[in-house]
C-alpha cells in the first residue's frame, strides 16, 4: 500500500471514531426540541435562552468574543425562539404606566427562590435592545429595570451584601450565581453602567467567600444560611457548574464591553476563580468520564447535566482566559456523553460537519432543588413558538446518555436535586452549551489541544488530537 493510500485509510479510521464521539446535527435538533418543549419554570427558560443565543446566534452571546452590547438594529431571525421566551415573559406582567420601572420580578418566585426570575433577563434585555417592543408595544425596558430594582432593593441580604436566593430568608445557593450576577452584569453593559458590572463581579466574589469549601479541595457547597432543614453543605457538582456558568458569562460580559480596560483585576479575579472550580471538580470524575450527583461522593448516582455543563465551561475559559489545563478531560467527558450505545460507529455524519454549517448559518444572520426551592407554580413563564410544537425527532441510533429521544440521561431530578430525574430541560441546555462552546473552540482553532498530529495526504488534511483522540479539524492544507 502507497503511503497516500495508508494515509488515506488512517484518516478514514479516525473519522469513523470521530463520528462516534460526536452528536449529528439530528440529534442536537432533538435535543434542542426537547428544551423547548420541556423549559417551563423561570430558571429553566432563562437557561434555555442563554443556551439558545449561544447556539444559534453566537454574535449576539457575550461568551464567544462578539462585542457588548450587540449590533443595533432588528434581530436575525435565528434569535426568534428566545424573544418568544422575552414576549411570553413581559406580557404576563401588569407595569405600572404612572411607574412602570416599580420593582417587581420577572416572575413571581417558584417556591420562593427569588434568583430565578433573574435569569429570564438576558432575553428581556435582547428583546429590548433590538427593537422589539415597536412591534409589540411591550415594555421592555421598563420590565428588565423593574427586576434590576426589585433584586437590588427587595430581595433580603446577607450584612455584608451578599443577595439572597430566596425572598422570605437569606439563603444563598450556588445556582443563584448563574441567575444573578450575569443578568446584572448584561444590564450594565447595555446601559454604560460599570457599577452594575462591578456589582456582578462583587455578587461571586461574596458568594464565593460563603460557598466555597477550602476542606474540600474548594468545591463548592450547594447551599447554606436561613432554614437549617433547607441547608445543603454537600458539594453538588450541578451546583458548581452553576457557578462556573454563572462566572464565565460575567467574564464575557465585562471583558467585551467598554470597561474591560478599567477592570482587569476583576478579569482576573473571574478567570482565577473559575479555575479554582475545575481544579477542584475534575479530580473526581468517575472512569465512566461523568461526575457524580455530588462530586466527592461516590455513593450518589452520575450526572450527564453536571457533566456537560462544566465541560461547556472549560471551552469557554479556554477562549476566554488561556486556561486549557482542563481541555483534554473536557474532551473526553464530551466524547463520553456523545458516545453510541457499546461504541458502535455511527453511520451519520460527524458534528464536526454540524459545527460548519451552523457556523455558515449563523454568520449570515447574525434548580434544581426541592419542592419549596423551584416547584411548578401557576404564574410560571411557558414558550410555544411553533418550531417546538412538533415530537422531537428520534435518534438515528441508541446513544450511551441520551434515552431514544434524545432526553440526556442520567440526570438529576429538576425538582428534587438529591434525586435521580427522568427528563431534565436544564440538562438539555447544557448539552447545546457545551456543543456550542466546542464548536468556538473548534473554530478558534482548539487552544490547548497542543499533544496533536495532523495526518495529511493529497492535500487533505485531518487534525486529531493525541491526549483525547478529538477530531479538531478537517480541510485542505
Amino acid at each position: 500500500m502507497s503511503h497516500i493510500r495508508r494515509t488515506l485509510f488512517a484518516c478514514a479510521v479516525v473519522l469513523a471514531c470521530a463520528r462516534a464521539q460526536n452528536l449529528t446535527d439530528d440529534q442536537l435538533d432533538a435535543v434542542k426540541s426537547n428544551l423547548m418543549q420541556g423549559a417551563k419554570q423561570s430558571w429553566e427558560l432563562g437557561t434555555e435562552s442563554e443556551a439558545l443565543t449561544e447556539l444559534d446566534t453566537p454574535s449576539y452571546a457575550v461568551v464567544n468574543g462578539s462585542s457588548v452590547p450587540p449590533p443595533l438594529g432588528s434581530a436575525p431571525s435565528s434569535l426568534g425562539e428566545v424573544l418568544t421566551i422575552a414576549k411570553n415573559v413581559v406580557s404576563s406582567l401588569s407595569i405600572s404606566s404612572n411607574n412602570p420601572d416599580a420593582p417587581q420580578p420577572l416572575d413571581l418566585p417558584s417556591g420562593g427562590a427569588a434568583g430565578d426570575s433573574a435569569s429570564l433577563g438576558f432575553a428581556v434585555l435582547l428583546a429590548n435592545w433590538t427593537g422589539q417592543g415597536a412591534s409589540d408595544n411591550l415594555d421592555y425596558a421598563a420590565a428588565a429595570t423593574a427586576q434590576l430594582n426589585w433584586t437590588l432593593t427587595a430581595v433580603p441580604r446577607t450584612s455584608d451584601g451578599a443577595i439572597s436566593h430566596r425572598i422570605e430568608q437569606v439563603e444563598l445557593w450556588s445556582d443563584s450565581v448563574y441567575m444573578v450576577p450575569p443578568f446584572l452584569a448584561y444590564y450594565g453593559a447595555l446601559n454604560n453602567n460599570q457599577s452594575l458590572l462591578q456589582e456582578a463581579h462583587d455578587q461571586i466574589s461574596l458568594y464565593r467567600n460563603y460557598l466555597r469549601d477550602t476542606n474540600a479541595g474548594g468545591l463548592w457547597k450547594h447551599i447554606v444560611l436561613g432554614n437549617q432543614s433547607q441547608v445543603d453543605n454537600g458539594h453538588w457538582s450541578t451546583g458548581n457548574g452553576w457557578a462556573a456558568g454563572g462566572m464565565i458569562r460575567v467574564l464575557g460580559t465585562i471583558q467585551h464591553s467598554e470597561f474591560s480596560g478599567k477592570m482587569k483585576n476583576q478579569i482576573k479575579d473571574l478567570i482565577s476563580w473559575t479555575s479554582e472550580i475545575h481544579d477542584a471538580m475534575y479530580p473526581h470524575l468517575t472512569s465512566d468520564m461523568l461526575f457524580t450527583n455530588y462530586a466527592d461522593d461516590s455513593s450518589t448516582f452520575q450526572d450527564a447535566a453536571s457533566t456537560a455543563l462544566l465541560a461547556s465551561t472549560v471551552y469557554r475559559l479556554a477562549l476566554l482566559g488561556g486556561v486549557h489545563t482542563h481541555v483534554p478531560l473536557a474532551e473526553r467527558c464530551r466524547q463520553a456523553l456523545s458516545a453510541p450505545l457499546n461504541n458502535s460507529t455511527s453511520s451519520a455524519s460527524s458534528s464536526q460537519a454540524a459545527v460548519q454549517r451552523r457556523q455558515a448559518s449563523t454568520s449570515s444572520t447574525d434548580r434544581p432543588g426541592p419542592s419549596a426551592a423551584h416547584s411548578p407554580s401557576s404564574s410560571s413563564v411557558s414558550h410555544s413558538p411553533s418550531s417546538s410544537s412538533s415530537a422531537a425527532p428520534s435518534a438515528t441510533q441508541s446513544l450511551a446518555h441520551f434515552d431514544g429521544a434524545m432526553w440526556l440521561t442520567p440526570v438529576p431530578n429538576p425538582d428534587a436535586w438529591s434525586e435521580a430525574g427522568q427528563h431534565s430541560p436544564e440538562g438539555q441546555a447544557f448539552v447545546l452549551e457545551m456543543y456550542a462552546a466546542w464548536r468556538d473552540w473548534v473554530a478558534a482553532g482548539a487552544p490547548g489541544a497542543n499533544t496533536a498530529f495532523a495526518l495529511r495526504a493529497g492535500g487533505v488534511g485531518v487534525l486529531i488530537s493525541l491526549a483525547t483522540g478529538a477530531l479538531l479539524g478537517v480541510g485542505w492544507l
